[in-house]
């Protein structure tokens, strides 16, 4: 009998079981456990990790090692755990009782409970958390996408101390390209460089979206087996969201060729999908804490959020010069010209927002092309071929003859195809064309040879050399990009609703009505994608409010029960505006029926714009919840005073009163609906909105611009509002030309150098150590100097004897509430309690002016 042999290529690496390895990085130990907290497996280095000296064998109970509170933890930890792919974390577990702490990360695993433990860093986790507060106010300041991911690389190594971040994008056919880096200055640079879809094997892909963080702390080390190798019914164990997996001989042998000594990867998921990911590469071997790998991973979740919402503001661009094409088409086109017709005026519209060669109409079995496109004979043969696509489906491709080998023909002039189909019987196209194009590729080393042949057979090996290797393609147009896409199935309806108002009623009834369908599925898909988008944000949101499954009901349903009644105030008149006051009164009613009139709405008749309504509506929501939870309408006696004022410019003024109620504390924490309350408005209709906490009861004034509300008319506009005070932003008269900032953490450094440039102080000296602060002083003489106390294993105190000694005005800045005795000791100022901001900078300023 022959023997079999498996093929050695590309999809090898897809057939590695890299979740199934049956080993650990050594920096930490696991055990999985059954449901009665039996030890099924553990690693082998379990002892070593938790400095045992018995042996913890197979079987044995969990109470043989591990304290009782230790159990109560892990216990609570796992009821905890909803679903497979959840970890839950404790920080400082005091394991065995004998005061030594560890991490834990905890999850399931098939029918076993794995607990992952590593040595435990003192208050690492507060600081690290901490961090994060400015990291995030500075990436808010960047709009485009390449400016968002380009910070995010510099702002993730300093805060991880690493040697190179790179962002790394993955593009349709799963090759990536690195999009941003941040590097060491003497490493060569690999921005811009792509790399095969085979570097990142499809199961590793689907890993990453499930386990965001992969970490490898030396590439150099031992694996640390897990014993037995498998369990009782003879499965390996499934170790896809453990932090300590192992990592296949393969990609360790990656790492190596190319010099890194540690790495780790973090995902960035953009709606459910692997956009790309951090990844980062170190030239020695470093061990990240799990809380900083903590404080990453939720970096990494701030910032999918922040490009997610960059990658829409680009989104919206886009459709708005779709717009634009369907606002000009309907004038030109739609006025009487037949469709295929109208291909001299209908190209240079289009090549505004989609760049083409070439375009062709094919309309009621004529033909008609301009530029580089098929002659009528070269289009009729691949008709066919485009009839048998997926119906009211864009096909878009940059080598048509792959798909079409007819298209061969004349590929010398059109290889690139955007065929937008604008009828189902008979099929009729509008085809854009783009001229074949020699593209060059930068790959990092050459993708096509990974396999080595030796004495023992062929091996799949990952490539040795990185350095920038160029390919050519021929016989490719330059692709279609997702914007010209989402412009295209606009255009798509937009031709649609032309050929209904062009179309012959007598004879083309049938076939108006199916086109008029396909756009009406197409505008209620849209809305409905809107819908389901704004759901997903509030699930999302408003599960950080709610402590309990219920809790989590109550309040999602809520907001979704109030977009439901906003929807159908605005869709009684066909999505046209609707009352204030039917709102509220619906919002009302869901708390107090048949007692409306302890909510008292004062004020002219005002009628809101579908796109505010659902706005308003969600703010009005959360204003009422948040009475009858806790203030005037939450016992029998207060009241609710509304009153509606137009202003000067046609804007409305929303006054809200709450009186009577019980007495009013600020809330201890803010929630996604104080997010609502205070963001919505500014954020979407470019409004105002305040609120303020008085002790004997709510007020809050909200104001929303005349282009989204309605007067009716004989409604006098000289009645105005008090408009709130905003607040503003502080000014200073005069502030220090140079001040000297020492402070050992990068983040809080950067950020505040940023505000104090923009509070106009000239000259800001930056140090991280007492050394430095004390040779600073030798050359420069600052006016005004800010002293983080605590800098690591040092205290500022020298610095801080040597400014009073030369009569430089200073503050102390520290997160430890006890240093506010020594001020006046070490001749400091104030106190600068962190975190801060701009708005404590300009106090401590204006107090050195005054």
């Amino acid at each position: 009998m022959s023997e079999v042999t498996q093929e050695v290529d590309l999809t090898s690496c897809d057939r590695e079981p890299i979740h199934q390895l049956g080993h650990i990085q050594s920096f930490g130990a696991l055990i999985a456990v059954n449901s009665d907290w039996f030890l099924a497996q553990r690693s082998a280095n379990l002892e070593q990790i938790l400095g045992l000296e018995e042996p913890v064998e197979i079987g044995s109970r969990l109470s043989t090692f591990v304290s009782d509170k230790g159990r109560q933890r892990l216990r609570s930890a796992v009821a905890a755990l909803i679903d497979s792919d959840q970890t839950e974390r404790l920080f400082g577990l005091d394991l065995l009782g004998k005061g030594t702490l560890f991490d834990c990360a905890i999850h399931t695993s098939g029918h076993y409970t794995i607990i992952e433990i590593e040595p435990h860093q003192e208050g690492d986790i507060n600081r690290q958390l901490g961090l994060l507060r400015p990291v995030m106010a500075r990436l808010d300041k960047f709009d485009s996408v390449e400016k968002l991911v380009s910070e995010a690389a510099r702002q993730l190594r300093m805060s991880l101390d690493i040697d190179r971040v790179m962002v790394y994008r993955f593009h349709e056919d799963l090759s990536g390209e690195v999009v941003a880096e941040a590097k060491r200055d003497d490493l060569e640079g690999f921005h811009g460089l792509r790399y095969p879809k085979s570097d990142i094997p499809a199961q590793a892909r689907e890993l990453y979206k499930r386990n965001r963080f992969r970490i490898i702390s030396d590439v150099n080390e031992e694996p640390v087996p897990i014993e037995p190798g498998t369990s009782t019914e003879g499965e390996p164990l499934d170790l896809s969201m453990s932090t300590l997996r192992a990592v296949s001989s393969i990609h360790i042998e990656y790492l190596r060729n190319m010099g890194v000594g540690a790495s780790l990867s973090i995902s960035i998921v953009i709606d459910g999908k692997l956009w790309g990911l951090f990844a980062c590469h170190h030239y020695s071997p470093k061990i990240l804490p799990y809380s900083q790998r903590t404080a990453a991973e939720l970096f990494s979740e701030l910032f999918s959020l922040m490009l997610e919402r960059a990658l829409y503001r680009e989104t919206e661009e886009v459709r708005e010069s779709g717009r634009k094409v369907h606002d000009k088409l309907m004038r030109d086109i739609a006025a009487g010209t037949p469709l295929n017709e109208s291909l001299p005026m209908l190209t240079p519209v289009i090549q505004q927002v989609i760049p083409h060669d070439g375009a062709s109409v094919f309309v009621d079995d004529i033909y008609d092309a301009r530029g580089a496109a098929p002659n009528e004979e070269e289009f009729r043969a691949i008709a066919p071929m485009l009839n048998s696509a997926a119906t009211s489906r864009i096909l878009s491709t940059a080598a048509l003859a792959d798909r079409i080998p007819k298209a061969e023909r004349f590929e010398d002039r059109a290889v690139g195809a955007l065929v937008i189909p604008v009828s189902r019987t008979p099929r009729d196209y509008l085809i854009l064309w783009r001229k074949p194009l020699t593209q060059k590729v930068l790959w990092a080393g050459n993708p096509e040879k990974p396999v080595e042949y030796g004495p023992n057979g062929a091996r799949l090996t990952p490539r040795k050399s990185f350095e920038a290797w160029q390919e050519s393609v021929e016989g490719r147009s330059s692709p279609w990009t997702e914007g010209e896409l989402q412009v295209a199935e606009g255009l798509r309806v937009t031709l649609l609703e032309i050929i209904l108002r062009l179309t012959d009623e007598a004879m083309q009834e049938r076939a108006k009505a199916q086109s008029k369908q396909e756009l009406l599925i197409a505008e209620l898909n849209h809305r409905v994608r809107n819908i389901l988008n704004l759901i997903r944000g509030l699930i999302s949101q408003s599960k950080r409010e709610a402590r309990t499954i219920e809790e989590f009901s109550d309040i999602v349903g809520g907001r979704i029960s109030s977009l439901a009644s906003a929807h159908d105030n605005i869709t009684k008149g066909n999505w046209s505006a609707a009352p204030l006051r039917e709102l509220v009164e619906t919002e009302s009613h869901a708390y107090f029926s048949g007692q409306q009139d302890r909510v008292h709405l004062n004020g002219p008749e005002v009628q809101i714009a579908p796109e505010a309504y659902t706005v308003l509506a969600l703010v009005v929501h959360e204003m009422i919840t948040n009475s009858a939870k806790y203030g005037s309408l939450s016992d029998s006696t207060g009241v609710l005073e509304i009153e509606v004022t137009r202003n000067a410019d046609g804007s409305m003024q929303l006054g809200w009163a709450e009186k009577g109620g019980p007495p009013v504390k600020p809330p201890t924490r803010r929630g996604f609906g104080s997010t609502i309350i205070e963001r919505s408005i500014p954020f979407e209709l470019g409004g105002e909105a305040s609120i303020d906490y008085k002790l004997s009861g709510v007020v809050a004034q909200f104001c929303v611009p005349a282009r989204h509300v309605t007067w009716s008319e004989g409604e006098s506009a000289g009645r105005s509002g008090a408009k709130s005070d905003a607040g503003g932003q502080q000014s200073l008269d005069t502030v220090p030309e140079s001040v000297l900032l020492v402070e050992d953490s990068m983040i809080i450094a950067l950020d505040t150098e940023d505000c104090l440039h923009e509070l106009g102080v000239d000259k800001v000296f930056v140090e991280s150590t007492v050394a430095g602060a004390l040779a600073l002083l030798q050359k420069q003489e600052p006016e005004f100097a800010i002293l983080d106390f605590n800098l690591g294993k040092e205290s500022s105190e020298r610095v801080a004897e040597e400014l009073a000694r030369r009569g430089i005005t200073f503050w102390l800045a520290t997160g430890y509430g006890e240093m506010a005795d020594r001020v006046e000791e070490l001749g400091a100022k104030g106190l600068l309690t962190k975190p801060y901001g701009k708005a404590e900078l300009v106090k401590i300023l204006g107090e050195a002016e005054g």
